[in-house]
């Protein structure tokens, strides 16, 4: 298969805000170009994306997959939806037998074993670390549960039907797994590469945190009793943020596999993946104290380059911090990136085999207009990114 890259620059501007905290509570920071940056953390964004697939309803819940410990109770659900005959902790057991067998170590957590009291039921198992699975794994692994409901345990020592478990497992990954990949330290050979690199996202100008010195009143406090009935500290910061993320479609198409629908062209359940992956990443937001200060923004711009060399971030453009010297940084940051992208393209890109389109908006983003085909709305952006991927994934190779 062809190498096809996608990359998604965006400048976001955002005004007071936490969006991503440090283990202090304050905005997460880093240093580049000798300056301090805001920063929010690739973890951050990539969580705020896939959140965003269910809200905005991007994905068919099916095409997606659940990221926790409690994999045991999820497939016990699942057995039970199945099965209604085998609910309750005969649908835990198996459930706890069938995970068991795909490799992934469980235990009932310390904490929670201590914290039963006498006479409730045993807390059920847990897997060490959180678990990416499937929305279509965990019914495949409730059938195959179902399949040995009679004697789990004799099932499940037959040879072939513990690789199914385990063969289960690893096919028919989701969109969001295939995109961000699944990491796990007890069965290595399931794990699956992430199709999609997500850049920290940093602030274009230098920026130091600030802090916000509250009161709270208490509404049933009397004349005789004056003063605050809380106080308190909230850190913040306010940046113009440059935002970056590159996806292998090539990688995502293996990542697939066995995902793709027999009632569809190879390329439609890529396309709809790549489509959902940019939208999200370009609308979506995370939500770090948003109820606080409120911080609802879209990008200023978004250029979007499909390349088949390999992935370019364009963050150089800003090593040298926008000093903001005419009371914003959103125009010189276009500024600059109109003129390093057609730098760096000239020098290490291949024009004749990358497309850009370019998404702005307001007149401080003007100098970006000719850098790509303009599109008027995200809308047709995703469109036509989508379009050109399908062309590009059925050519030969």
């Amino acid at each position: 298969m062809n190498r096809i890259f996608l990359d998604v620059h965006a400048l976001q501007t955002v005004p007071p805000s936490n969006l991503n905290r440090d283990d202090t509570g304050s905005p997460k920071t880093a240093v580049y170009g000798g300056v301090p940056r805001a920063r929010v953390s690739s973890q951050a964004w990539k969580r705020a994306t896939r959140e965003y697939f269910e809200a905005e309803h991007l994905l068919d819940p099916s095409e997606l997959g659940v990221r926790t410990k409690k994999v045991v109770e999820v497939l016990a659900d699942r057995i039970a939806g199945i099965e209604p005959a085998l609910a309750g902790e005969t649908a835990q057991r198996l459930a706890a037998e069938v995970v068991q067998a795909t490799g992934l170590k469980i235990e009932v957590p310390k904490r929670k074993a201590a914290a039963a009291k006498d006479g409730e039921p045993d807390p059920l198992p847990e897997a060490k670390y959180l678990m990416f699975f499937s929305a279509r794994q965990f019914d495949a692994l409730a059938r195959l549960a179902v399949e040995g409901a009679a004697d789990i345990k004799a099932f499940l020592k037959d040879k072939n039907n513990k690789a199914r478990a385990k063969q289960l497992a690893d096919t028919r990954h989701s969109v969001d797994i295939s995109l961000f990949g699944r990491m796990v330290a007890d069965i290595a050979d399931i794990g699956v590469d992430a199709a999609v690199q997500v850049a920290h996202a940093v602030s274009v100008h230098r920026v130091e945190n600030e802090s916000d010195y509250y009161t709270a009143v208490d509404d049933k406090n009397t004349d005789a009793e004056p003063g605050a009935g809380m106080i308190g500290t909230v850190d913040f910061n306010s940046a113009t943020l440059y935002r970056y993320a590159a996806l292998g479609v090539h990688q995502l198409a293996e990542n697939l596999g066995q995902g793709l629908r027999d009632d569809e062209p190879l390329t439609t359940p890529v396309r709809r993946a790549v489509e959902a992956f940019v939208n999200a990443f370009v609308a979506s937001l995370p939500k770090g104290k948003i109820n606080t200060f409120g911080h609802h923004t879209f990008p200023d711009a978004v250029v979007v380059k499909l390349r088949t060399t390999r992935p370019i971030s364009f963050v150089s453009a800003f090593e040298d911090p926008v000093r903001g010297d005419q009371g914003g940084h959103v125009r010189e940051a276009c500024e600059r990136l109109a003129e390093y992208i057609p730098d760096i393209e000239r020098a290490y890109g291949d024009e004749d085999s990358t497309l850009t389109w370019v998404l702005r908006v307001g007149p401080a983003t003007q100098k970006l207009g000719g850098i790509g085909t303009e599109m008027d709305k995200l809308g047709e952006l995703v469109s036509a990114v989508g379009q050109a991927v399908a062309e590009r994934l059925e050519k030969p190779a």
